[in-house]
């Protein structure tokens, strides 16, 4: 649709352009603020995720209707016919990649609203953790899918990128050999990212032992996982890796974990004494859960015998420090009451032909 010669007259040209895109600009800025009104109305007594997603989409939308403004009026007003199909050609690309922009936003919302739902932050979060680390594997893999669609859909707006399309169809096969050996990193990381989310070896704050490492679960993105280590350094893995490499998983069920602790004692140490004392030191520490408490002797050489003692606590910082607190009571418990009961090293004396009957060794402490 062009302006009728009539209708211009005398006035110069660069005129009613500028009239034409005037008017353009005020009408699509009329239309927007009027729209979003009904849409903050809509919103203010909806959901948490209608309310944000109207805030964070005003101003991508209000460009979008500039650009699809600007774009109805390259073919309205009185220009060339080259440069007002570039000025449409740009606009309709404007508002593809602006729909995406929203597409974006959109996805970004949902994702922290429901997110909000959870806390990680209380003792039991097993299913705070499991749905969190779904929402945020799901949506970096649908935001690079947006992107992909979005480029797509910007680039077959060219002639020339459409018949490339066509020939590549018409190719299929040795393309898609090309493009898999080419996008294959890209391709892997997204099918293991998507597989993690909906299987969940890992999720979000799960301890974790993994490369000789102790640590948890930092940051799942699209391409790789942070691991926290117990000494604040971060390991770095491809997500791949938990799907092809063993690995130990903490928290895999549930936060609570047994500990043991191994005493390497004498052949006299009172192993009923260490059984009360054991009572006595997790009753007087919050870090012990109630659940586990047992004293055994698991192992004897010719020189000690090994007693394991198993303590359970909520989650795996406690249980680390509770087998500390247990190992140093009783060993500070067995040098004071029992000293006995720690290693010794055995001496006998022989008498040789002639000599005199020595003296009893003194039993000598082991260190």
């Amino acid at each position: 649709m062009e302006l009728n010669s009539d209708i211009i007259g005398d006035a110069p040209q660069w005129a009613w352009v500028l009239i034409v895109y005037g008017l353009a600009i005020a009408a699509a800025l009329a239309l927007h603020a009027g729209a979003w009104r009904l849409f903050e109305h809509w919103a203010a007594r909806g959901s948490l995720f209608r309310r944000a997603l109207v805030s964070r989409s005003r101003r991508p939308a209000r460009l979008a209707a500039l650009l699809a403004a600007l774009g109805i009026a390259s073919r309205i007003a009185p220009l060339a016919p080259q440069p007002a199909a570039i000025l449409a050609h740009a606009g309709l690309i404007g508002v593809i990649c602006l729909v995406g922009w929203i597409a974006l936003v959109a996805l970004k919302v949902w994702a922290v609203a429901y997110s909000r739902r959870f806390k990680i932050d209380v003792e039991d979060n097993l299913v705070a953790r499991k749905h969190v680390t779904q929402v945020k594997i799901l949506q970096r893999v649908a935001a690079v899918l947006i992107l992909v669609v979005t480029l797509a859909a910007a680039l077959l707006t060219f002639e020339g990128v459409e018949k490339i399309g066509i020939s590549l169809l018409a190719s299929a096969g040795a393309a898609g050999i090309i493009a898999g050996l080419a996008l294959q990193p890209v391709l892997t990381n997204l099918i293991a990212g998507v597989q993690i989310a909906l299987t969940q070896p890992i999720r979000i704050d799960d301890a974790v032992l993994v490369e000789g490492e102790f640590g948890r679960i930092e940051e799942i993105n699209s391409t790789y996982v942070v691991v926290k280590l117990w000494d604040w350094r971060r390991l770095v893995l491809p997500l791949t890796y938990f799907i092809q490499n063993p690995f130990q998983n903490w928290t895999r069920e549930k936060a609570e974990l047994i500990g043991q602790v191994i005493l390497h004692l004498d052949f006299a140490a009172p192993v009923e004494a260490i059984r009360s004392k054991l009572t006595q030191v997790l009753a007087d520490t919050p870090l012990w859960d109630g659940q586990v408490a047992n004293v055994a002797v698991v192992e004897a050489t010719e020189r000690a015998m090994q007693v394991r003692c198993l303590v359970s606590a909520r989650n795996a910082g406690d249980v680390f420090d509770l087998r500390c607190l247990v190992r140093e009571k009783l060993l500070a418990w067995l040098s004071e009451e029992h000293p006995e009961a720690l290693p010794r090293e055995r001496m006998s004396a022989v008498c040789l032909p002639g000599e005199d009957q020595p003296a009893p060794p003194v039993p000598q402490l082991g260190h």
